[in-house]
Formats: structure tokens, sequence, C-alpha cells
């Protein structure tokens, strides 16, 4: 392996290479999402590019709105080295199926008050469209 390409970075490091908090890094860690990372002889953490690429994949796996659960799984085919495109496809199926049908329930919110918001005439009345909603739903 050419030494070149692998880099001792310390979690600050890592933060910095990824965007991630680092309270996010140490939280991965303890649920296991990313693996311990080896330590240097004098005892501190050292992180390297596969850090990187597994946290960057992760970060992008929940800006897409995966569960934590769904990451473990996907990540677990990747770490087996036993991932299918099919078994990969059905994850993403399963999670755009979810995504859809939180898109349809933020339609009908929307639509809902939309029309609340509507009735309300924003005076200084203590009547109130939207208040009078909420209390009925």
């Amino acid at each position: 392996m050419d030494n070149r390409s692998v880099k001792s970075l310390r979690r600050i490091d890592l933060a910095r290479a990824t965007g991630c908090n680092l309270e996010t890094i140490r939280y991965y860690e303890t649920v296991g999402i990313m693996p311990d990372p080896p330590r240097s002889a004098k005892g501190h953490r050292s992180y390297d590019d596969s850090h990187v690429r597994r946290l960057k994949f992760v970060m992008r796996s929940r800006d897409l709105g995966f569960t934590l659960e769904e990451i473990r799984g996907l990540l677990g085919l990747v770490d087996d080295r036993t991932q299918t495109c099919a078994e990969v496809q059905t994850v993403a199926e399963d999670h755009l199926k979810d995504v859809q049908a939180k898109i349809v329930d933020l339609m009908r919110i929307e639509r809902v008050l939309s029309e609340t918001v509507a009735k309300c005439t924003g005076d200084a009345a203590p009547e109130c469209a939207v208040i009078d909603a909420l209390l009925e739903g």
C-alpha cells in the first residue's frame, strides 16, 4: 500500500474533512455506525481515509432520510462485501416508499394549514381560527 494515501487524522480532522459535528462522530462510534479507530502509541484515536469515506456515506445517507438501522444494514452489506445491487435496491425502494408516504402526509398537512390560516383574521381579537382548528382536532 502507498503510505502517502494513508494519513492519520484526529477526530477534529475527521470532523473538518466531512463537515460532521464532533458529538455526532462520537455518537456514531457509540452506536456502532462508525468503527472504533485504532489508537496511536500515545493512545490518541487515529482515523484515516476509510473513516472519511464511511462517515461521508453515513452523512449522505442521513441527508437522504435513511434511518440509522437502514444505514447499519447497508453498511453491513458493504462491510461483509456481500452486497448485491438487488439487496441495496430493496432497501432503497422500501425507503422511497416511506418518503413518498411522508410527502403525501406533508401535502395533507399543508392543505389543512393553508385553509386554516386563510380563515384567520390576524387582528387583535381573542378569537383565532388556528386555535379553534387545533382545539377541534
